[in-house]
């Protein structure tokens, strides 16, 4: 019998396929007090952990869903169906996980314009047993895959995009970063609306909240990169759902992107305090930026204990060159683009900050406040969708202003 069954039970965790008969396809759902089925949620990653034991596949989804799976020997694989999603452009369409020499490969795909696929292409010879259930806390569907005895393969890297013709560079930091002497180029931005889902970030008790008007501004910002430029534009997300903060550099650098811009709203104890700033990675003598980093890093995970390996991480930053130039560009072009049209417009520069969305990219990474959600003023003119076009198209301006820099358009 085939076709979508609902169970009447939250979790079916103790089910264990065996592949010695073919088996029917299986649903999952979530309890009803936690469905949420009034709009499409976000496939927002995919990721994969391999020991001599097993290879767990965890999908991360936005909220819970139903989800249907099924295997099939010709061709051999499994497939989970999630359905009510919609699959977060920022994915990997294609992943190889690493140590697994019985999965070739996963692919995430839409089915249809409701549904995601997961494709687990599997080696049945060398596959003994597999299970699929889900967790919550995030909502996140989970697949065991046990071997047999065969030993590891190494993960397969894609190859290297394209290289561009190269043009001069004009110098950045008083010199030429390996960047600019390679002649590299962009091809590829990442814009990470900042906070979402349980995560609020700054809030107004008498307006929007920081990750609305973020989400908002970041989807003028690729509506005016796609329509004026040849340049590909993702998301980290496209609607209100929660993405940890080390997984946005991370799923940014296995999509091979060259820029990363992470969009924020301010907000400061001093209701006086106004204007646009923007960082880039790097240590920071000032009270009010290690402040700010200390707001905006309270979601992570990581402990004191790995202080160490972090500070490291920072200091050894080889992208902080470019990271700084582009802050420079995009915030004196954003600042000078708002002027034009608001008064009292404040200019606090582009400074370095130690702020965790930025640790751990592989490409230039800044993070921008575009206005002060605590100042009166300020406030108000982040509720006109004017205001944020005029933010969206100022970030557009400078990232121009940063590419032609590389010598490119």
């Amino acid at each position: 019998m085939t076709g979508r069954t609902r169970l009447p039970i939250a979790i079916l965790s103790g089910m264990i396929l065996s592949f010695a008969t073919a088996a029917a396809p299986s649903v999952q759902t979530a309890p009803a007090e936690k469905q949420e089925v009034s709009a499409l949620s976000e496939v927002y990653n995919v990721r994969s952990y391999s020991n001599p034991n097993y290879t767990r596949i965890v999908l991360d989804v936005g909220a819970p869903r139903e989800y249907v799976w099924n295997e099939t020997r010709t061709p051999p694989e499994i497939t989970i169906d999630v359905i009510q999603a919609r699959l977060n452009p920022i994915v990997p369409e294609s992943v190889t996980p690493a140590g697994a020499g019985y999965i070739n490969r996963l692919r995430l795909a839409a089915k249809n314009p409701s549904t995601v696929r997961l494709t687990i292409e599997a080696d049945w010879e060398h596959v003994r047993r597999y299970q699929v259930f889900n967790l919550f806390d995030p909502f996140r569907i989970v697949i065991d895959i046990y071997p047999k005895d065969v030993p590891p393969a190494p993960g397969l890297t894609p190859p290297p995009p394209g290289e561009k013709i190269p043009k001069p560079a004009q110098p950045a930091g008083g010199g030429y970063s390996l960047a600019r002497q390679l002649g590299l180029g962009v091809r590829t931005i990442i814009l990470d609306p900042g906070h979402g889902g349980a995560d609020p970030g700054c809030l107004d008790p008498a307006g929007p909240k920081e990750k609305d008007l973020t989400l908002d501004i970041a989807l003028k910002l690729k509506a005016i990169l796609e329509a004026e430029s040849d340049l590909a534009v993702v998301l980290t997300r496209e609607t209100d759902i929660y993405v940890p903060l080390e997984t946005r550099t991370i799923v940014a650098s296995q999509r091979k992107a060259d820029l990363f811009i992470s969009i924020h709203v301010n907000a400061y104890r001093l209701k006086t305090r106004k204007g646009s700033e923007t960082f880039f990675l790097n240590f920071s003598p000032d009270p009010a930026v290690n402040e700010l980093a200390a707001k905006e890093n309270a979601t992570t995970t990581k402990t004191i204990g790995e202080m160490d390996k972090i500070i490291r991480k920072i200091a050894q930053n080889s992208r902080i060159i470019e990271s700084r130039e582009l802050a420079q560009k995009i915030q004196s072009n954003l600042a000078t683009y708002l002027s034009r049209r608001y008064s009292d417009v404040i200019n606090l520069g582009a400074k370095g900050g130690p702020f965790w969305v930025l640790l751990g990219s592989e490409m230039p990474a800044i993070l921008i406040e575009v206005a002060h959600l605590s100042n009166p003023d300020e406030a108000k003119r982040l509720q006109s969708a004017v205001f944020r076009q005029n933010a969206a198209r100022g970030i557009f301006e400078g990232i121009k202003a940063y590419i032609r820099s590389l010598g490119k358009g």
